[in-house]
């Protein structure tokens, strides 16, 4: 089994690098230090450069002006991104294009793709449900109504609603079946209330009354949402293990630096065996998130389907980047919630990845069904 990722996906995670190399962590204001929203709008300078150096059309075909790579790539890039908390649609916008190129209609992909991939259409996904607990395919319903749709339904928490061009909403049908509806937030029937992440930054609960939706804006194929599903999965775990990356390497530097009686904390026993501690919870993340993120890629069979591999992902990342920020503010002391320095944006954006992620509990339940349904042995 190789492991090495193809000269492609090292370009694209170098070229990620070098774009956010510039980003400030704390160029916004800190969500403990303002009452609303942290920014009215994402970071379009740094939308603009990500556009320019193609990496918003990486899982796009050459026809549409994309790279034509993989879910690895998107990872690999994802994870830069989170190393310095850049406020960007990336993985939902790279997603839904990846789903309307995968199972889209020719006119909707001809439509969407190539000015997604240019920055210049900006996607989002309504992946939370109605209530962040319940499956987001079951929050809308979708009928037919002649040549279209209409939609009815509430889904909470969609990031990036109130600046993007299209929601991607997920609605069941009377035959029990799930679509993909492409929603503009300004159209008739729709409704935006704000809501506020632990980030600061804005989402949307989402309402819909009645909205017509044309039957060339929905995707009604089978596996399209589970496909949507699980790539918006392997891109939040990625982003947990850049963030818990960025804060081991800050913690590392701090407490080498950090002295008492004499000497950096980074020597006294305690410490390097939490910190070690947390490297391996970071190898863990790692491991998984790749193994996912390649039968995703792969499509590859196996002795359990592709969904045991992201809950395993699942429950490294969700667990993982929770100790990884905790022992992190530990270590830092109270240094670590000073809000001039930026460790508590990352336990705020830790947070947020933990709970969109959702209990480890519930992965290994999941696992546990696929187990029993798929006998090792």
């Amino acid at each position: 089994m190789d492991f090495t990722f193809s000269e492609e996906q090292q370009a694209a995670a170098e070229a990620a690098a070098g774009v956010f190399a510039d980003v400030a962590p704390d160029g916004v204001p800190s969500p403990a230090d303002t009452t609303g929203a942290v920014a009215d709008d994402f970071d379009r300078a740094l939308w603009a450069r990500l556009a320019e150096a193609d990496l918003l059309s990486l899982l796009l075909d050459e026809a549409y002006g994309g790279a034509g790579l993989d879910a690895i790539a998107l990872c690999l890039v994802l994870r830069e991104s989170a190393k310095v908390l850049a406020r960007v649609p990336l993985l939902e916008s790279s997603a839904a294009a990846a789903t309307v190129q995968a199972y889209g209609g020719e006119e909707l992909r001809s439509a969407l793709l190539t000015r997604a991939g240019r920055g210049d259409l900006v996607l989002t996904v309504a992946a939370h449900g109605r209530t962040g607990h319940d499956p987001a395919e079951l929050a809308v319903t979708a009928r037919r109504d002649g040549d279209r749709w209409v939609l009815d339904g509430v889904q909470t928490a969609v990031p990036w609603a109130h600046n993007a061009d299209l929601v991607v909403v997920p609605a069941h049908t009377d035959a029990d079946r799930t679509v993909l509806a492409l929603v503009a937030p300004d159209r008739e029937g729709v409704v935006l209330a704000e809501q506020i992440s632990t980030t600061g930054e804005r989402l949307a609960e989402l309402r819909l009354d009645s909205v017509p939706i044309a039957r060339v804006d929905v995707i009604d194929a089978d596996g399209a949402w589970e496909w949507l599903r699980d790539l918006l999965t392997a891109g939040t775990c990625a982003l947990a293990l850049g963030l818990g990356t960025a804060v081991l390497r800050m913690t590392s530097e701090y407490t080498g630096k950090r002295e008492q009686f004499g000497f950096p904390v980074a020597t006294f026993q305690a410490v390097a065996v939490q910190t070690a501690d947390r490297y391996i919870d970071l190898r863990a993340m790692e491991a998984t998130l790749w193994q996912a993120a390649w039968r995703i890629s792969s499509g590859a069979s196996g002795t359990l389907p592709a969904a045991a591999d992201l809950a395993v992902a699942k429950i490294w990342a969700s667990e993982g980047v929770r100790r990884v920020v905790q022992t992190a503010q530990h270590l830092h002391g109270g240094f670590g919630a000073d809000t001039e320095y930026p460790l508590h944006r990352y336990h705020a954006w830790a947070k947020h990845l933990e709970l969109s992620l959702g209990p480890a509990a519930a992965h290994e339940e999941a696992l546990g069904d696929l187990l029993a349904a798929h006998p090792l042995g």
